[in-house]
């Protein structure tokens, strides 16, 4: 087979492939990386590279114009290399990267009462006697006895890795040493106990043992550092999760790991994420990495699979099933997390396909499992997955929400950091508005909260129908049809901290509309299936990222939470690193976790219409029955009664 030379503006030198390879797996040879939301399906169009020389085969065009492919655009994704080409990459979008701001740290309550014996670790000091020519026991053995001594405990066990350094450990310092131990219960006399560390001398009992909270999210990985001996959090980090680059939705990211390395990559992806953020809380708290003995890990089914290199084809394929839902415990090094080599990584149960670890323990966290009367639990992220039960019984089921609402598939989406709108008002006579935006100054773009606000305002002030659709008549500079189709204005270029105007276009608000609805659809049919109706839900626990800053009027007013009493609803922020946090400190923590996972009863949404009927019927703002929203109903008809005596027209 004939070879090409591909060459690429940003590398240094051109690579050869093969006739029939892709322009993105020639970019990967290249050492360039080229952006593929979509996971490499050809949807999203955000992969597009410009052929300058020569030419290559488009499998597809879709979201390119005829004047794009006319100026030699294709789509690295979907474009065949057959002769020698050069290529311009156009400036990749930057995923915006300051999370550690305040608002990523949230206030963490140590449990009650908590103290060190609680969890798994222990340090164990000894003094052992030293070998001679009456006794020659070896010196597994002897560490061995003295830890039957020490800890009442028969069998133990040891990695070869430390088998290879014990000589030179228990030498170090007259036979003294420390060894540290983890036994799932310590009262047990038949162990086994595993040594997971020796150390020259005796450390002091007050001395931090140092463990990692970790919530591997779809769109946000986050991370705590704990001291294992106070329970108290030391360092709160959070990044985007790497594998955005690859996909947006795990749809997406199961599909492109099913490519050749793809897999792999997606795996390193995510590793590079929490590795980065380790090093970063460590370095917060001068703590040496290797100093951090155990991590418990929340993430929805498919997070767990890619952080593991298990494939996860199965999970997007019917009849819809993962690989493993209960993960035995492993060791760092094993999985490449940069922490003690001997560490245990706690991967925490799932339920189901699409419900994972991430909401076993936000349902230990909300303390849902516990409840008296009937409780509805939601995780408002990309994807929503909705818990409805008490201690009597648990029912959940998990849609596809996407990342809207996280900031992700909005043209000026963005976290909950410096320079993001969080909140938003438009004056229904003049259509102008005003914002508040996390930490002053100018603004960058729009966080979910602000999202949703916007949203809620331009419905309520005519600037959208309930379909969504931009009316261009309104007599404002606001309304226009821009780049992308028609668009509203919230900020103008001159007060941003870019220079460009900030928009939200109509392409948004269909991505919001869909998140929103899918949402919505989730818990309703939930309820329905269970025939416990949402009225008869006492409490709504909300968590997920961004929940904590939601404004419970304005999410009502576009559909994504129910018309209830507003002090039904409770937000909690990010539930999956909490409910983590609680299962690395403490033994019956974690065994609640495994409890909740088996009780709760999935169901699969796709199993008929039902959903997708809801789903549907929830495209509207706030909802095709507005019935549903009597509160919304009336503030329509209020907006619409105090438009007619003013005599604005539409």
């Amino acid at each position: 087979m004939t070879e090409h030379s591909v060459s690429f503006d940003i590398a240094s030198e051109p690579v050869r492939v093969l006739t029939g390879a892709l322009v993105i797996e020639a970019a990967r040879l290249a050492g360039v990386d080229i952006q593929q939301p979509c996971g490499g399906q050809g949807r999203c169009g955000r992969c597009a590279v410009q052929v300058t020389e020569g030419s290559v085969r488009r499998r597809s065009t879709l979201r390119l114009s005829p004047e794009d492919i006319a100026a030699g655009y294709a789509l690295a994704c979907q474009s065949v290399v057959e002769g020698d080409v050069s290529i311009a990459v156009p400036p990749q979008e930057k995923i915006e990267r300051r999370l550690t701001t305040e608002r990523t740290a949230v206030e963490v309550t140590i449990p009650p009462g908590y103290s060190p014996a609680a969890q798994p670790m222990r340090r164990v000091a000894l003094t052992l006697v030293p070998p001679d020519r009456q006794d020659q026991t070896d010196d597994w053995g002897r560490i061995q006895t003295a830890l039957r001594q020490q800890t009442g405990i028969d069998a133990f066990q040891i990695s070869l890795t430390l088998l290879r350094r014990i000589g030179a450990v228990l030498r170090a310092d007259d036979w003294a040493v420390t060894a540290l131990l983890e036994a799932d219960t310590w009262d047990r006399p038949n162990g086994p106990a595993r040594v997971v560390d020796l150390w020259p001398g005796h450390i002091p009992d007050d001395a931090p043992l140092w463990g990692i909270a970790v919530d591997i999210g779809t769109t946000t990985v986050t991370l705590w550092l704990v001291d294992l001996m106070t329970g108290a959090v030391r360092a709160q980090v959070a990044e985007y999760n790497g594998q955005i680059a690859r996909g947006e939705d795990v749809i997406s990211r199961i599909i492109y790991a099913g490519k050749d390395s793809g897999g792999l990559e997606l795996r390193d992806l995510v590793l590079k994420t929490i590795n980065t953020l380790i090093a970063t809380a460590c370095k917060r708290v001068q703590v040496d990495p290797a100093n951090v003995i155990k991590a418990a890990v929340a993430g929805n089914s498919t997070m767990i699979h890619l952080l593991l290199g298990i494939p996860a084809e199965s999970i997007r394929l019917a009849p819809f099933v993962t690989a493993v839902n209960h993960i035995p415990a492993l060791q760092a090094g094993v999985i490449g997390l940069d922490i003690h080599p001997e560490a245990t990584v706690d991967c925490l149960p799932g339920v189901a396909s699409y419900v994972g670890a991430d909401i076993s323990a936000g349902v230990l966290s909300s303390g849902l499992d516990d409840a008296g009367p009937v409780t509805l639990f939601m995780d408002v992220g990309t994807n929503g997955e909705t818990v409805m039960g008490n201690r009597e019984w648990l029912v959940t089921c998990a849609c596809s929400a996407g990342p809207a609402f996280e900031g992700a598939g909005v043209l000026h989406g963005m976290r909950a950091t410096e320079g993001a709108i969080e909140e938003v008002w438009i004056n229904g006579g003049t259509f102008e508005p005003t914002f508040r935006i996390i930490g002053g100054g100018k603004a960058r773009g729009v966080c979910g909260s602000g999202l949703i606000a916007l949203l809620a305002e331009l419905f309520l002030t005519g600037v959208i129908d309930r379909s969504g659709n931009i009316n261009l008549k309104l007599p404002t500079a606001r309304v226009r049809r821009g780049e992308h189709g028609p668009e509203y204005v919230l900020v103008w270029g001159s007060e941003t901290q870019d220079g460009h105007d900030i928009v939200i276009t109509r392409v948004d608000i269909d991505n919001l509309l869909r998140a929103k609805a899918a949402i919505y659809a989730g818990f309703t049919v939930l309820a329905e299936k269970v025939g416990a109706p949402l009225e008869t839900a006492e409490e709504v626990l909300i968590g997920g990222s961004f929940g904590k800053y939601i404004n419970v009027e304005k999410a009502v007013e576009i559909g994504l939470l129910p018309d209830m009493p507003w002090d039904r609803f409770r937000f909690l922020g990010n539930t999956s690193v909490r409910g983590a946090y609680l299962a690395l400190l403490d033994r019956t923590a974690r065994a609640r976790i495994t409890d909740i996972a088996a009780r709760m009863t999935y169901i699969e949404l796709s199993a008929d219409n039902t959903f997708y009927d809801a789903f549907t019927s929830a495209l509207f703002l706030p909802h095709t029955d507005l019935a549903r929203f009597p509160t919304v109903q009336a503030a329509v008809a209020s907006n619409a009664n105090a438009s007619h005596k003013s005599g604005k027209g539409t």
